[in-house]
């Protein structure tokens, strides 16, 4: 061992694994935390390894239990909080693990956990073929699938995690099992639908492939004062989407500084390829200031997503009655955070977002009828709303100063929404903070069989003491 190679990593080396190190003194470590989606992720661990296959996780996750060394895994790195990364620690990097293999004969598509949403849309173009994960060509595959994954095929197919029909997971142990929904691992395989990181490392996803040769959709900016309408529409089409489940809508009130200011956005969309469908007519009434909707691809479609990077980030969730009320008051306290920020931040560069994103009981059902996950949706009784707030500013001070008032904004919000008997119990994980009780919001029964499936798989609590990041079910009370 050279004097160069830190403690944490020695034992890595020891177990043959010296040539997938990633050392702080490399350009390739550098590069590792520049492609971090987010400023807040971009800590320093110790080193990094980057295995190429399962067996090379499981050989690195067994010397990492062995000597007690703590660890964060990345698949994309494309959360806003820390989770993926860890300072000090060994950060398991599985971008190396970022195949995308289509099989024809059974229509089904094997991903890598390392493996970015965009590069899974543009290999399947070729054959006319998606499959049911994000909206962000960056989004790594790994995170949203683990977190539940709200996607432009919901409304058919239920969740991204509801699309998994096999997963390859590294056990605490240094096993390695495949967890389908009949075989040995039945209760692993359930579980991992939300469950997080939990239970082991995934090193692959199977998932059936959809036909799609073509959607319609695309990104719509409109003028901020046409929003009491524009919740009433939204209520409207949320109402509706039972009848129309290949159309999509994400409404988006943002304030974008340097420019343009406060907009509102949209992204509308047809999974089916069906040019402005009714369930649109509404949104389609109001002035545009700038539109990109067409006949096209998904992956065209998706490249108008994209979010900024370079940002630090303050991101939190939660999930309300589809009431155009909680809507307009969300929208207001936004207009007033963002005048807030706009008076502090000297600069003018930040962002922040109030996004709307429909969460009927049609999704839920979709679950079900697809063999249920962790996620605890069944459990509403009304048609609702999943409501996040994002803010993105430059620096690590702006954070500080920001969080709180985010999160004041978010706790008014959600005030409001209880006053009028909307308040949902549902938080995702894929826009969570890090102080939200996500897997609370799960139910009772289902933090009970994440609780057990954990024991079960995990008697040691290797992921729960070794690995802090995500959402821990060790830290739920009961």
């Amino acid at each position: 061992m050279t004097e160069s190679v830190p403690q944490q990593a020695e034992c890595l080396a020891a177990a043959g694994l010296q040539n997938r190190i990633l050392l702080p003194t490399s350009p390739e470590y550098a590069s590792r935390i520049e492609a971090y989606w987010s400023k807040s992720s971009q800590l320093k661990p110790a080193c990094f390894i980057e295995p190429t296959s399962a067996t090379e996780v499981a050989d690195a996750l067994k010397a990492l239990v062995a000597a007690k060394q703590t660890f964060a895994v990345r698949s994309g790195g494309c959360n806003f909080w820390p989770s993926n990364n860890i300072d000090h620690g060994v950060t398991i990097d599985l971008g190396q693990l970022a195949w995308i293999k289509y099989n024809p004969d059974d229509e089904t598509v094997s991903i890598g956990p390392g493996a970015r949403w965009g590069q899974v849309y543009e290999y399947l173009a070729k054959y006319d073929r998606a499959v049911a994960g994000g909206r962000e060509a960056r989004v790594g595959v790994g995170g949203l699938l683990l977190g539940g994954g709200n996607t432009l095929f919901t409304g058919r197919r239920g969740f991204a995690c509801d699309n998994v029909i096999e997963y390859e997971v590294v056990l605490a142990n240094g096993s390695i099992v495949k967890a389908t929904a009949s075989g040995e691992y039945s209760d692993l395989f359930r579980a991992l639908k939300g469950g997080g990181n939990n239970f082991g490392i995934v090193t692959s996803y199977t998932m059936p492939a959809i036909p799609c040769a073509s959607i319609w959709g695309g990104l719509v900016i409109l003028p901020p004062d046409i929003m009491p309408a524009a919740a009433d529409a939204f209520v409207d089409f949320t109402s509706n989407l039972e009848k129309d489940p290949d159309s999509n809508l994400i409404l988006m009130i943002a304030h974008l500084e340097p420019k343009p200011g406060t907009v509102i956005a949209g992204l509308y969309a047809n999974v089916a390829g069906v040019e402005k469908p009714p369930i649109f007519d509404k949104f389609l009434t109001f002035p545009e200031l700038f539109k990109t909707y067409k006949k096209t691809t998904l992956v065209e479609c998706l490249n108008a997503t994209a979010q900024g990077t370079g940002y630090h980030g303050v991101w939190f969730a939660s999930s309300f009655a589809n009431n155009p009320a909680i809507l307009r008051r969300a929208a207001e306290l936004h207009q007033e955070l963002a005048a807030e920020f706009e008076a502090h931040i000297t600069d003018q560069d930040f962002q922040t977002q109030c996004i709307f994103q429909p969460l009927p009981r049609a999704f839920a059902q979709n679950s079900v009828k697809l063999g249920g996950n962790m996620l605890g949706l069944e459990r509403n009784k009304v048609d609702g709303v999943l409501w996040s707030a994002h803010i993105m500013v430059r620096t690590a001070e702006q954070e500080a100063w920001a969080y709180p008032r985010v999160r004041a904004y978010v706790e008014k919000v959600r005030a409001y929404a209880a006053e009028v008997d909307g308040l949902l119990p549902w938080i995702t994980a894929n826009y969570a903070n890090p102080e939200q009780p996500v897997l609370e919001s799960y139910g009772p029964e289902n933090v009970a069989r994440i609780r057990e499936v954990a024991k079960t798989y995990d008697a040691d609590g290797v992921f729960q003491t070794l690995c802090p990041g995500g959402f821990k079910i060790s830290k739920v009370e009961g």
